[in-house]
Parts: structure tokens; sequence; C-alpha cells
């Protein structure tokens, strides 16, 4: 079976209390649809899926999601910047797993809009490593 991966980025609090950024690589494995063969991940296990739209205009200074969630951009363009001075840009199909729900948070601009994405809070005990390499 071929194995691939996709890529997600973390924003997570560090031991200095400080938001950083973190690439992760999530496993995908063969599977068979049809005639095709395509990739997927281990299932995500979510409580409930959120549609969201931000205005162009709308920009945050540091703040923290409400829980910890993965957020997936559908339209639209939106630069975060994270404790430590990296600044990231996410536009359509890139994935974000949002877990700096305590401590200084990242802060948004909005850079194409509106932004439109899902967002897909897991469980508190979602374990990030263990879904990513299952």
């Amino acid at each position: 079976m071929t194995q691939t991966a996709t890529r997600i980025v973390r924003v997570y609090m560090g031991a200095d209390q400080r938001s950083r950024f973190e690439d992760l690589r999530v496993p995908m494995g063969e599977f068979r649809l049809g005639t095709l063969f395509s990739y997927k991940s281990a299932m995500l296990p979510v409580k409930g899926v959120v549609f969201r739209e931000n205005p162009l205009e709308g920009s945050a200074d540091f703040h923290n999601p409400p829980q910890r969630q993965f957020v997936v951009t559908l339209s639209g363009a939106v630069e975060l910047r994270v404790g430590d001075g990296s600044v990231r840009v996410f536009g359509p199909g890139d994935v974000l797993f949002a877990e700096d729900t305590h401590g200084e948070g990242h802060a948004a601009r909005e850079l194409l809009g509106p932004r439109r994405s899902l967002i897909l809070p897991v469980p508190e005990d979602f374990d990030l490593a263990a879904w990513g390499s299952a």
C-alpha cells in the first residue's frame, strides 16, 4: 500500500508561554474508490462542525480559540502572527490545528475576504500525535 501525507499547521503555547507554529505531516494511506486509488488519513473525532465567515475588514489582536479545533480555510486568506514573531498566511485548502487555548494566543489579519472556514472542534481527550501517526 502506498503511503503519502498531508500538511497541517499547529499553533500551540510553548513552555515560555509564547505561541508558536509547528508543521505536521498527517500520514495518509491508499484506498480504492471505484476504479481510482485515493488517499485518506485515520478518522478524526470531532464534536461538531461550524461554518464561519470573517469579513475582510476584520482583524483580531492576540486572542485564544474557545477550544482545541481544526480550522480549514475554504476561501479567502488570513495572516496569523504568533508570540515568537512568526507569521504565516492561510488560504484555501490550508488546515490549522489551533490549541493555544491559554497564554497569549495568536493575532489574525484578514487579507482576502470574506474568508470562509470550517471549524472542527475536537474532544477534550483528542490526542493529535496519536491521530497523526495512525
